[in-house]
């Protein structure tokens, strides 16, 4: 267990920090407000995602289609950390990047449990070109993701058995 303490350390400062980054936008920000930042590039944008990724499926208002979600959350959950424990000590770069893949999916996964919805607040955009608002979650999520395929595409292959 000791050698896990350092990512459940990461999991959990990046699931608060994302729980604390909302509070904050919830309290500081009206719903659907905006905060400009850096104009015509960053703004801060108070936003209730209850659906999936991009907003698929937000706009049902049903509670199968949540519970749907939560379901689908926790068994994205445990496959990752399944896959986590599964992974040797020495894969370092594939456990960092699991762990702050968790830490992404504690944040949200919280948000839809307390909620119902998850908080979105960071929206780019440059023109014409609009990102869908996101949170730290959703950016713990993708560059862990990002981590852990590049980690697995970057392997290098193990020496073959000489016997």
């Amino acid at each position: 267990m000791k050698r896990q303490a350092p990512y459940l350390i990461v999991i959990l400062v990046l699931g608060v920090l994302d729980q604390i980054a909302k509070a904050w936008v919830v309290s500081a920000v009206p719903l659907y407000g905006v905060k400009r930042i850096i104009p015509g590039f960053f703004d801060l944008t108070h936003i209730r995602n209850s659906g999936a990724i991009f907003g698929l499926m937000s706009r049902s208002g049903s509670r199968l289609v949540t519970y749907g979600l939560v379901g689908l959350q926790l068994f994205a959950l445990a496959m990752v950390v399944f896959y986590f424990l599964k992974t040797p000590p020495s894969e370092k770069p594939a456990k960092w990047a699991m762990a702050i893949i968790l830490g992404g999916a504690l944040g949200n996964f919280v948000d839809r449990l307390v909620r119902g919805y998850v908080v979105d607040f960071l929206e780019l955009y440059a023109g014409r070109f609009h990102w869908p608002t996101f949170n730290l979650a959703d950016s713990c999520i993708t560059v862990g993701a990002v981590a852990l395929i590049a980690t697995i595409l970057l392997r290098r292959p193990h020496a073959p058995d000489s016997r």
